[in-house]
């Protein structure tokens, strides 16, 4: 791009998008799509004592203990990604009912290979078993409907109609985090509540005060902050300070567009097309929260109070072995920093990184000399750290742990995604089936280094590990490019320990009729 080119992009940028966005970025995603992205190598998948760890019986209660000193000291707090719509929960219900003029639970029984109609038939027959289902009935009063005589008359048009649209719950339009999981007798909650439950339980001081912090879409903030505000009031009355906050994707984080041919993409009215980065973009989020222990979980992944016992107890295992690990790291920084490493420190500060953090110095460390080691070490210590819970691979889909190797030679464990991986390379397929473990986002991350100052966490993100999507507008096919995942790409860089968890502590929500399970139903 020629300086006059430039120029005029920046130009375009400030007066047509109004986006805060730098021209040198854009310059650089254009030289991504041209290049394109390399699939990540793997070297073989983390296992048992090969990458991934077990916490014994009699360690978890001295780590428990070091957790619950963290969180007296106000150290702690917990971040949820909540942007997400419930659009995808209830996508195969409005499947139907774009279809069908007239919705019976007879016919769509009769469309027995279609997957759409029988998930509808599952939902619609177990209608009384989900959380909002009084909600519902009362959407349906109002407007002088009853939702048994509906059923009865064997018309059920209205009955997805008001769950979905805004003439009733809106659900397929809201976020995932306002829709109503679980059913209590004093009220059920929505995914939001059930984390503000959780923060409370495992996020809070000694003077009963949890921080948590929710990243939304800007387009449903009044109604989320209503919905919080409303939470937080209840529970702040029984003594509890619940300090909530939220935070948007930055429109800086946005991407651009481009064509087939690696062009700028331009709308019907000229205008240079952005699209958002994914969930990568949280990462500027999770920067600016000045956070030191930060707790991460999905929207979705959460259980009525009679399950929550193992999510408390891990969260606070994993919590503590975070603590572990900084105190012995930052205790080798200080080391490093005001002395010469000698052979013993040498070899001491080797041992810990392999067999406790079980990982690998890069593949020429024993030819460095003496200054050069305490440097590479110093350099290689002094990162953020995170230690994720992994659970059993039990048919989910998405990210799983990995040894993977550089373009350098460098082998590390990553949180690997799908798409990351060659599936027509044999032996790259065939690591990925080996793998026994699966990411569910549960992390205990520390974000601070050892002299407590804020690391910057964009430094440690590896930017050749985005995606590059096929997408289209206004009927025409344009390339689109989505930023280093937040768990992948993002924390590429981070120190990573993977512990195994138990799999209740594993109970998300993707589609409506995950509600319908026994891990989110009420007990008998």
């Amino acid at each position: 791009m020629t300086k006059a080119e430039l120029e005029h992009l920046k130009n375009v940028l400030k007066k047509e998008n109004n986006l805060d966005i730098n021209p040198q970025k854009i310059i650089e995603q254009i030289e991504t799509f041209e290049k394109s992205i390399p699939f990540v190598k793997l070297v073989k998948a983390c296992k048992i004592n090969d990458g991934i760890k077990i916490i014994s019986i009699e360690k978890q209660k001295e780590l428990t203990d070091l957790f619950q000193n963290a969180l007296n000291n106000g150290r702690v707090m917990k971040f949820v990604p909540a942007s997400g719509a419930a659009t995808r929960m209830f996508k195969k219900l409005q499947a139907v009912l774009l279809d069908n003029k007239n919705v019976t639970i007879k016919e769509l029984k009769n469309k027995a290979k279609d997957e759409n109609a029988s998930i509808s038939v599952e939902f619609l027959e177990n209608i009384n078993r989900f959380a909002f289902y009084d909600d519902l009935k009362e959407c349906l009063q109002k407007d002088e409907k009853n939702i048994n005589g509906l059923f009865e008359m064997g018309d059920v048009t209205d009955v997805l109609v008001y769950t979905l649209n805004k003439k009733g719950l809106n659900y397929a339009n809201l976020p995932k985090g306002c829709v109503k999981f679980h059913y209590y007798p004093d009220g059920s909650r929505t995914a939001f509540e059930e984390h503000l439950v959780e923060a409370m339980n495992y996020a809070a001081d000694k003077n009963k005060n949890a921080v948590i912090h929710f990243t939304i879409s800007l387009e449903h903030e009044k109604s989320i902050k209503e919905l919080t505000a409303s939470i937080e009031k209840k529970y702040n009355g029984d003594g509890w300070r619940i300090d909530g906050s939220f935070s948007f994707q930055s429109p800086s984080t946005n991407t651009i567009a481009v064509t087939p041919n690696n062009k700028l993409f331009k709308d019907s009215n000229g205008k240079i097309v952005f699209r958002p980065g994914g969930h990568g973009a949280l990462l500027k989020n999770l920067n600016e929260l000045n956070g030191d222990i930060i707790l991460i979980k999905n929207i979705d992944n959460v259980v009525p109070d009679h399950l929550k016992g193992e999510t408390y107890k891990y969260k606070k295992i994993l919590g503590g072995y975070l603590v572990e690990i900084q105190d012995k790291i930052f205790s080798y920084l200080n080391k490093i920093e005001k002395e010469n490493i000698d052979k013993s420190l040498n070899e001491e500060i080797q041992k810990y990184i392999s067999t406790e953090l079980e990982l690998h110095l890069k593949p020429d460390f024993d030819s460095l000399n003496n200054s050069e080691k305490k440097k590479y070490l110093f350099d290689y210590l002094n990162r953020p750290i995170r230690v994720c819970g992994i659970v059993k691979k039990e048919g989910h889909e998405g990210g799983g742990p990995f040894w993977v190797e550089d373009e350098n030679g460098y082998i590390s464990k990553q949180v690997v995604e799908t798409t990351q991986i060659d599936m027509n390379n044999p032996a790259q397929r065939n690591i990925f089936e080996d793998a026994t473990h699966f990411s569910p986002v549960d992390f205990a991350c520390g974000v601070k280094d050892f002299k407590g100052n804020n690391f910057n966490l964009q430094d440690f993100t590896n930017p050749n590990t985005g995606l590059i999507t096929k997408k289209s507008k206004e009927g025409r096919e344009l390339k689109a490019l989505e930023l280093p995942g937040l768990w992948n790409g993002g924390m590429y860089n981070w120190i990573t320990v993977f512990v195994e968890v138990p799999l209740i502590t594993f109970n998300p929500v993707k589609e409506v009729n995950d509600l319908l399970l026994p891990e989110h139903q009420p007990t008998s």
